[in-house]
């Protein structure tokens, strides 16, 4: 029988979606570089094996699908994506469909794109969001390309999609890049939201004092509440896990420096070519790099001798939920601006509810605000969300608690990058008259730049004169 779909590449990603694919009842062709890999795979899909075609070279894997063809890349992003697009390009009809399912860069997709619709060919760049378990049972996903294209997969797109109740989290986002821009940006957002729980265990550890095994207490009560998300309940779980080595708490062992793929770098990147405020993520890309540097770190307290000191207890443990929520808020409000402004930029009318709609089960973002945060963009009411009605209410009840946090841990020597970066936005953006009119005379005395005044129209120049610099 020929298969409904086709699949490129089967490590943890690809192998995980193709049995996601098969397992809701569609037909699978699949294909890996190395044979090996795909006999093993078969072998080990069980049942679902009867839904899969392995092949052992791309001309096997196009004449095992049902024309007009749709093929998923799960290869790594970058070059490996267009060696493979040239590769698959002479094997294929001029309406056989190309579908990158990787982390691709949206630049890339653009002008991957545009090279397939000069062939007369249909292209999408997708993101999927959800790990290893979502791509198995059930990720987000951010389609981008043309509108007929994205209709002819949807089916299975929607299959496989995880479920905020009864509907599938997938949507198609716009043209070109824009599903790969949907997904970097909410790569960056993770970014974020993971430093900021990063932080808040530095204090509860660093601060307060608390045990692993506490702090785990503290993430599950939490979980209960407004905070409820999947990265504050996987926090509860890391923190309680102990290492089957040595029977320390499994956090006590891992060295402190992180890695990265890029996304957050790339979210970060687009928001200054953009000019929109993305400053938690910024924040939060910059400890990544920081954590990296771990001999410099060993110096630095070599050299300074300060240590962390505690915080005050009292309240501590509310201020930091609070601190969290603020954080949280300020950071989507970020995140949703960057859409916003890339949005206006390329041309694409991104669904910003319909974003948040996506993103409420399955990915590694996934909240109890989002489908709030849906709510207020499709009202209008989330231009900026902060100022959203019902999350400047939020905002109002827990920005003193963000405020005390940030506080206390500077004067204890507890970097909250964040946190402070959160903070700081949501201060600018509630202050009426803030300090750009001195930038602006500067500007004007050394480069001539001119300045606009509060009282009258136009262009002016201040009368500092001309000065020689």
């Amino acid at each position: 029988m020929a298969a409904d779909i086709g699949l490129v590449g089967l490590g943890t990603m690809g192998a995980a979606l193709a049995l996601n694919i098969a397992e809701k009842g569609f037909e699978i062709a699949v294909y890996n570089r190395t044979t090996s890999v795909t006999t093993a795979f078969v072998a080990g899909a069980g049942d679902l094996a009867a839904r899969i075609t392995p092949c052992d070279s791309l001309e096997a894997l196009v004449a095992a699908l049902t024309p007009p063809r749709a093929i998923i890349l799960m290869v790594p992003a970058g070059a490996p994506v267009d060696e493979m697009i040239d590769r698959l390009t002479p094997l294929l009809d001029t309406d056989d469909l190309v579908i990158d399912c990787g982390n691709a860069n949206f630049h890339d997709t653009v002008r991957r794109a545009a090279a397939a619709a000069e062939r007369g060919a249909p292209y999408l760049g997708v993101g999927v969001s959800g790990g290893e378990e979502g791509a198995r049972h059930g990720p987000a996903i951010m389609g981008g390309g043309p509108k007929a294209a994205w209709d002819r997969v949807a089916p299975v797109f929607d299959a496989i999609a995880a479920r905020f109740g009864t509907t599938p989290c997938a949507g198609w986002m716009g043209p070109d890049g824009a599903g790969h821009f949907v997904k970097t940006v909410h790569n960056g957002i993770e970014y974020a939201d993971m430093q900021m729980i990063a932080e808040v265990y530095g204090v509860l550890r660093d601060g307060l004092g608390l045990t692993p095994l506490q702090v785990a207490d503290v993430f599950d009560r939490w979980n209960g509440g407004p905070l409820k998300s999947y990265l504050i309940e996987i926090t509860g779980i890391v923190a309680r896990a102990l290492d089957p080595k040595t029977g320390k708490p499994m956090l006590d062992v891992i060295k402190d420096s992180a890695g990265q793929k890029g996304t957050g770098r790339w979210t970060a990147i687009e928001a200054l070519m953009l000019g929109a405020p993305d400053t938690a993520i910024e924040a939060a890309v910059a400890a990544r790099n920081l954590s990296a540097r771990v001999a410099e770190r060993v110096e630095g307290a070599r050299i300074f001798g300060l240590s962390p000191e505690p915080v005050p207890v009292d309240g501590m443990v509310d201020k930091l939920e609070a601190a969290l929520l603020a954080g949280k808020i300020a950071c989507y409000a970020q995140g949703f601006g960057l859409l916003a402004a890339a949005s206006k930029e390329f041309g694409w009318s991104l669904p910003l509810g319909g974003i948040a709609r996506v993103w409420r089960a399955g990915c590694i973002i996934r909240s109890a605000m989002l489908d709030d945060m849906a709510a207020a963009m499709e009202t209008g009411e989330g231009a900026n969300l902060m100022f959203a009605p019902q999350f400047a209410e939020k905002l109002k009840r827990s920005e003193g608690g963000l405020r005390a946090v940030v506080a206390a841990a500077a004067l204890a020597r507890i970097p909250t990058p964040a946190l402070s970066a959160a903070l700081a936005y949501f201060d600018t953006m509630h202050t009426a008259r803030g300090t750009a009119n001195m930038l602006q005379a500067q500007r004007d005395f050394f480069g001539a730049h001119g300045f606009e005044r509060v009282d009258m129209a136009g262009a002016h120049h201040g009368p500092w004169g001309s000065h020689e610099q």
